[in-house]
């Protein structure tokens, strides 16, 4: 897979450019956008970024992070505070956010989502109103592991790291999660699977597929 050097500044503004352009492949009037990646390789900036570039290019934008939809500590941690499997298969409520994300962005959706529903570090229900969106908003979902799960995305990026780096740049207390991102890389293959590849090892000079 080839890949070319590029500024994050530059990244931003040609992914933004293409997601401006995007029409929803069923036919729906809000398009989905995915950045994926694990929380070392920092999707959420990329993700924040975008929702600063989009509205000038005519995009009205809502961003939600996927850790708003998490499952209750209980349900997480019933098999240990440091599982990597439950990590990968229980940490996200996946039916939670099909029903207060997904779903009203259907064709013949109300548009009405709910941008977070569990708060990770209280361990309760934030109770955040819902936003109306209005046709046309796009709409990013960030967060790890988020392409193992079929949600119905138009647009994917994967912000990639080698496993060394993910080590290297994730904290030592949250080590026991690499083994989940390693059987993402196995079974989901997001560096295949995403439309676009962002590959971040060095933070400061990412790579891409363009």
């Amino acid at each position: 897979m080839r890949l070319t050097a590029i500024s994050w500044p530059r990244l931003t503004a040609a992914l933004a450019r293409r997601i401006a352009a995007l029409e929803p492949a069923d036919g729906g009037a809000f398009p989905r956008v995915a950045v994926d990646g694990a929380p070392a390789a920092r999707p959420a900036e990329l993700a924040g970024a975008l929702a600063e570039e989009l509205p000038p290019l005519g995009r009205r934008v809502q961003v939600i992070g996927a850790e708003g939809f998490l499952r209750p500590a209980s349900l997480r941690y019933e098999f240990g505070r440091e599982d990597p499997d439950a990590y990968y298969d229980e940490r996200l409520d996946v039916t939670a956010l099909w029903r207060e994300v997904f779903t009203p962005l259907e064709p013949g959706g109300t548009g009405r989502v709910l941008p977070d529903l569990w708060d990770p570090v209280t361990d309760r229900a934030t109770r955040s109103p819902y936003a109306g969106l209005g046709p046309g908003t796009v709409v990013i979902l960030h967060g790890p592991l988020l392409l193992h799960h079929w949600f119905p995305f138009d647009l994917t990026v994967h912000l990639a790291l080698t496993p060394a780096a993910l080590a290297r740049r994730t904290p030592p207390a949250e080590h026991w999660t690499l083994p989940a991102f390693a059987r993402y890389e196995e079974e989901a293959k997001p560096a295949e699977a995403a439309d676009v590849l962002v590959r971040v090892d060095d933070p400061r000079h990412p790579a891409w597929t363009g």
